[in-house]
């Protein structure tokens, strides 16, 4: 006897055979596994940095659904970071109310851990983006 899909609507169309637990087809197997991978993230995102996933999501959709620094990275391939304060919470996981921002990978790892959230150095880092200091040197060794 061939099972069939238990969450397949016969008002709709014939339930399609179900070769997955639980019994699912292919489509429905899918949709389950994509809804249980967004649970476990937002159960995660939780159980670290005491927002929920409606709270992530409503942080990421104030920042336009993109890294807050960079602005370019959205999520699609690899999911974005709570970033929170770590003078108030010095491990992995937060108390919830030092959140920062939602960012990259990149931006989390390259940009803010990489400089320990020294405000001195991220200012430095605007300074070479805007003023070019380098070319000050230059132009006095070459007598301009």
């Amino acid at each position: 006897m061939e099972r069939i899909c238990k969450d397949c609507d016969p008002n709709i169309r014939k339930p399609r055979p179900a070769p997955h637990p639980g019994p699912r087809c292919e489509t429905h197997k899918r949709a389950k596994a994509k809804a249980d991978k967004a649970r476990k993230r937002d159960l995660e995102i939780q159980r670290t940095y005491g927002i929920s996933g409606d709270d992530y999501r409503a942080i990421l959709e104030a920042q336009g659904g993109k890294c807050f620094i960079c602005s370019r990275a959205t999520g699609a391939t690899k999911s974005l970071s709570v970033d929170h304060d770590h003078k108030c919470c010095p491990e992995r996981k937060s108390c919830g109310n030092c959140v920062r921002a939602i960012i990259c990978g990149a931006c989390n790892r390259g940009v803010l851990g990489h400089l320990r959230d020294d405000s001195d150095a991220l200012l430095r880092a605007i300074e070479v983006v805007v003023a070019h200091p380098a070319q000050k040197v230059l132009e006095e060794r070459r007598g301009r």
